[in-house]
């Protein structure tokens, strides 16, 4: 006797609506992992055929690899934004997602078709993914020169948008605070703002090494950065800073707000990635918008075509940026 779907339901312990939204590949149905892993091996067991796939048709499994942990990303909206939509976008294609947090690559199952991996990683993590699968995609990391596709901010343009407002607004003595970060296997991670930040500024002859701050893109480290720059540089501290994040700019408008500095006749301020906290902190904080959402839904883009064309030659995009005025410029 044929299995149906209530010998499928009772086994798996779910409804039978649910067997048949999993069955489906219903994109909409919102069920952990673990449960729709048991209806597809309990539908297997029962020789459940109506439904059963054929090697062509198979339904792909991605893994999504988060460089943060989970306690991470809580602080980060940029990266957990980038993650759902990844998730969502995916789901809506009918692709399976596995999400793995800080570069927990050892869990990352063997059986998944392809791995898109947000954050930054190391020669040897890249090494590690790729005995897993060919088939991966880097977000926010350009891994071009190692053979993978990959999507990026426009990291060049939007430096340059950010000096020609301050210049714009009459300001010469312009500052930035970089941010400096290690993988999870601690390689250095340089920021490429920084270079292009100083690149640009060194050719226009207005570069002030004095003015260059660093953090870890946490909220603490860009207090303390500025209240140290406040401190030490005192009446000479720069009239405008780029701020490698929004965290960071935060700790730095607290910073200075607490010293008392008008905002922004005497110091303006830009950050970068335009998250929630940037818009609702008091003042609003002018910033360079990088499309999140429209870099997720680019990585499940070529993750599909890479997955279709797996021996296609690697791509690298270059999502656009723009800049976002608020309260803390002129």
């Amino acid at each position: 006797m044929a299995a149906t779907l209530r010998d499928i339901a009772s086994r798996a312990g779910v409804s039978i609506a649910t067997v048949s939204r999993i069955l489906n590949n219903d994109s909409t149905l919102s069920v952990n992992e673990n449960t729709r892993q048991r209806v597809l091996s309990t539908a297997e067991e029962l020789n459940y055929t109506k439904h059963k796939r054929t090697r062509s048709d198979q339904v792909q499994r991605v893994a999504i690899v988060q460089w943060y942990s989970l306690t991470q990303e809580l602080d980060d909206l940029y990266y957990m934004g980038i993650r759902m939509e990844i998730e969502r976008s995916a789901q809506q294609r009918g692709i399976q997602t596995v999400p793995i947090y800080q570069n927990d690559l050892e869990k990352i199952p063997r059986n998944v078709t392809g791995i898109i991996a947000i954050g930054k990683f190391s020669d040897s993590q890249v090494q590690e993914l790729k005995l897993v699968t060919n088939n991966i995609v880097f977000v926010d990391f350009d891994s071009l020169a190692a053979g993978y596709d990959c999507l990026v901010p426009d990291f060049e343009n939007a430096v340059h948008t950010v000096i020609n407002e301050f210049l714009d607004e009459g300001i010469q003595d312009i500052g930035m605070l970089a941010g400096t970060e290690k993988t999870t296997d601690n390689e250095v991670v340089p920021d490429l703002r920084r270079r292009y930040f100083e690149a640009d500024l060194r050719q226009r002859g207005i570069y002030h090494p004095e003015f260059m701050f660093a953090g870890d893109y946490t909220s603490m480290s860009g207090y303390r950065a500025m209240k140290k720059a406040i401190e030490e540089l005192g009446d000479k501290l720069p009239h405008a800073i780029f701020i490698a994040n929004d965290p960071m700019a935060v700790g730095v408008l607290k910073a200075v707000q607490e010293a008392k500095i008008d905002i922004p006749d005497r110091l303006a301020m830009i950050s970068f990635n335009d998250t929630a906290i940037v818009k609702y902190v008091y003042p609003s904080m002018s910033a360079i918008h990088v499309g999140t959402d429209e870099m997720a839904h680019a990585a499940v883009d070529v993750m599909v075509k890479r997955l279709a064309h797996p021996a296609s030659d690697p791509c690298k995009t270059v999502v656009g940026t723009h800049l976002i005025k608020r309260q803390t410029t002129k």
